[in-house]
């Protein structure tokens, strides 16, 4: 039986630089329009990924992650029904300052996946994961909110094959076989349908490290 490819560090910074490079498309009177079918602004889905890669790569950080619970940082929503983000991009920088947000958060994680012990474990709902885990739901996060935002504008988006194909392997064991990854990822997180199909009311990944 061959070895299940793994998810990298080098993966997530290739999703984030291209995801990057994607919502720079985006028009600067676009940003508080909503992202696609979200109830989140453009601007604000931003700010969620960037927290979200943020948020893992702190419960990676200390030398005992924890176990049954996030790290104890403080987050709120700007608004009522807005993301509650600990990571708040400085709305005077404009987008340019925005998508630097984004990068810096990818950066962190990737560092923190790069320099982890793989036999580390940390906390999340979805169930105690490792550092490879968190790179993987760190790609997800920012291909399907850059989907969301470019869906919306009529932007052209298709991450790599290979980087969603790894994915999928590493979170959702249940992904349909018969299809491409892109497509299968976009059905896996509820977002497209499939012939035979219907996207999923309720999905989830699958974090915690294959025993």
């Amino acid at each position: 039986m061959n070895a299940r490819p793994p998810v990298t560090a080098d993966d997530l910074d290739h999703a984030v630089q291209l995801a990057v490079a994607a919502l720079r498309q985006v028009p600067g009177t676009a940003w508080d329009g909503n992202a696609g079918t979200l109830e989140w602004t453009c601007w604000e889905t931003v700010e969620h990924l960037a927290d979200d890669l943020f948020a893992y790569a702190v419960q990676l950080g200390p030398r005992t992650p924890p176990q049954d619970r996030e790290v104890a940082f403080s987050y709120g929503s700007r608004r009522p029904g807005g993301p509650a983000n600990s990571v708040h991009a400085d709305r005077a920088a404009g987008p340019d300052g925005l998508l630097e947000v984004l990068e810096a958060g990818g950066a962190l994680l990737v560092a923190m996946v790069r320099t982890t012990s793989p036999g580390v474990r940390s906390h999340h709902v979805f169930g105690a994961s490792d550092p490879e885990g968190f790179a993987a739901m760190g790609i997800v996060e920012t291909l399907v909110h850059t989907h969301d935002i470019a869906a919306g504008l009529g932007l052209t988006w298709e991450p790599p094959a290979g980087i969603c194909s790894r994915v999928l392997a590493r979170l959702f064991p249940d992904a349909p076989a018969d299809t491409a990854p892109w497509p299968a990822l976009l059905w896996c997180t509820g977002r497209a349908d499939l012939p035979g199909r219907p996207r999923p009311a309720i999905w989830r990944w699958y974090g915690a490290p294959p025993v």
